[in-house]
């Protein structure tokens, strides 16, 4: 493709070379770089592109798209290189934006495939996870097929593919899309996170529906967001490319975000009269050792549900998918069949151990996330709330401190296990969790080996407890200095039941 047509949606000046050099391919990573291709020097948090690019002409780059606010920074650097200069037959373009440059010249290099398939996209701080699973189960079910682009997996049609990221780089977003449109699927929904939206990967895609689910303090920080007013702007910019949004209106912050929406708005909620679609007569019921919740949807369409999914958070992320589902013409009857069996793994994720009491796994990695799951599993009365959990090593300490402290409050018993230890010792932080729940009454161990520890809440189980396996989630492994070692949580109670069936 010619470097002129690639460019036809950014802001560019052509430095040196010719405006219609052939370009093979687009690459951001230097270490992809090949023959002919478009390098797109990319200023990250960690690395900057731009210092990579001598590197890419050596291996054959033929245009080089630099930042202009970068110009002759690059060059200083590399003045005590020898030889270094853009050679001839090697164009040089600036753009004000380089990231936006990359979301517009891979929407070119792909044609446009956010204009060929239903784009859903979905922000808030919480639920999107489940929320994008309902919406696809409930849509595939009703004869649209749907890709998926989220925190745990991408999903195009033709591949499943483990994410990195939340939202993945604008080029990898137009690649996914393309091949949803190429495997015949109709829509895709998408977690669309506020690092996306500040770092604009998903600048130019026409969004058929922006959601928002609901906001709390959370990602505010170094390399992220420097306070919540930039946090909670950064999720608003979603609703100015979207055709039509969709609010919680329980949340404080759905002001913002509708005044931020230069687009039909529809709302739902559980405690807002005024939104569109409501949640009434919600009912937590307990089947062995299964948990879940029924309740009835009025206002703009009537009809039960009923979800093999606990919480107040459940009916919230099923009201969220009704509301998306609802615009897409999908029936009432459709959509109840579709929740009663639609999951997202490692987000409460129920695993039958015994009829008895009840496990589960869920995500929840911090004192927030633990404090809302743990709340919300009260409602059920268990005998029993077990916590299993750890933390991550080589993160901020006072997360460990807070969950010790969250839990030790809520639960009943803790056991301490090692989750990500990375370059810690995983006894430093446990020792750390300690010291928070040793601020409660709370009663605890600590066992350091995640599967001993998780065969000790399973065989200490009794009628009516519920055990919470808590922190990794979906993920697969566990990191130890520097090493990612196959584990996977619902792996290791598979193996336990064996094991123990065998003794």
């Amino acid at each position: 493709m010619e470097l002129i047509r690639l460019l036809e949606k950014t802001e560019f000046q052509l430095i040196k070379g010719d405006i219609h050099s052939k370009v093979s391919a687009i690459v951001f990573d230097s270490r992809k770089a090949a023959p002919g291709c478009l390098f797109v020097c990319i200023a990250g948090t960690v690395s900057d592109g731009h210092r990579y690019i001598q590197d890419v002409i050596a291996k054959g780059a033929s245009v080089i798209l630099v930042q202009e606010d970068h110009i002759g920074g690059w060059e200083e650097e590399a003045e005590e290189e020898e030889g270094y200069e853009i050679p001839d037959g090697v164009a040089l373009v600036s753009a004000p934006d380089t990231r936006k440059a990359l979301a517009a010249v891979s929407a070119v290099w792909f044609d446009y495939p956010s204009e060929k398939i239903r784009v859903i996209g979905i922000t808030g701080t919480k639920g999107k996870t489940t929320t994008t699973y309902m919406v696809k189960s409930i849509l595939d079910s009703a004869g649209i097929p749907s890709g998926l682009i989220g925190t745990i997996e991408i999903l195009t049609g033709k591949r499943q593919i483990p994410a990195s990221h939340t939202t993945p780089e604008s080029y990898l977003v137009q690649q996914y899309l393309a091949e949803m449109v190429e495997a015949g699927m109709k829509a895709c929904v998408m977690e669309v996170s506020s690092q996306a939206l500040k770092m604009n990967r998903t600048a130019g895609i026409s969004f058929e529906l922006g959601v928002f689910t609901n906001l709390s303090e959370d990602h505010i920080g170094p390399n992220e967001h420097e306070d919540f007013e930039d946090y909670r702007h950064c999720k608003s910019l979603l609703f100015s490319q979207s055709r039509e949004a969709i609010v919680n209106l329980d949340d404080e912050n759905a002001p913002y975000m509708m005044n931020a929406a230069a687009c039909p708005v529809r709302t739902y909620g559980i405690d807002s009269e005024r939104a569109d679609i409501r949640a009434v007569s919600i009912t937590p019921f307990r089947e062995g050792g299964k948990l879940g919740v029924v309740f009835e949807t009025e206002g703009d369409i009537h009809f039960p549900v009923k979800l093999y999914l606990p919480g107040r958070f459940s009916v919230y992320n099923a009201l969220t998918a009704i509301s998306i589902c609802r615009h897409f013409g999908v029936s009432g009857e459709k959509i109840q069949e579709a929740l009663l069996s639609a999951r997202a793994k490692g987000r409460v994720e129920l695993l039958h151990v015994s009829d008895d009491f009840t496990l589960m796994i869920d995500y929840a990695h911090n004192a927030m996330a633990l404090k809302s799951l743990l709340s919300a599993l009260r409602v059920y009365k268990p005998r029993r709330l077990i916590c299993v959990f750890g933390c991550g090593g080589n993160r901020d300490r006072n997360r460990r401190f807070d969950m010790g402290e969250t839990s030790g409050l809520m639960s009943d018993y803790t056991i301490i296990t090692s989750d990500n230890p990375r370059f810690e010792e995983p006894e430093a932080i446990i020792e750390d969790i300690r010291s928070g729940i040793e601020k409660t009454d709370g009663a605890y161990t600590a066992i350091i080996d995640r599967k001993e520890a998780i065969r000790y809440a399973i065989q200490h189980g009794e009628p009516g407890d519920i055990i919470i396996i808590a922190g990794k989630g979906h993920e697969d492994y566990q990191e130890i200095k520097g090493v990612k070692y196959p584990m996977d949580d619902r792996v290791l109670v598979r193996e336990i039941l064996e094991e123990d069936a065998l003794r």
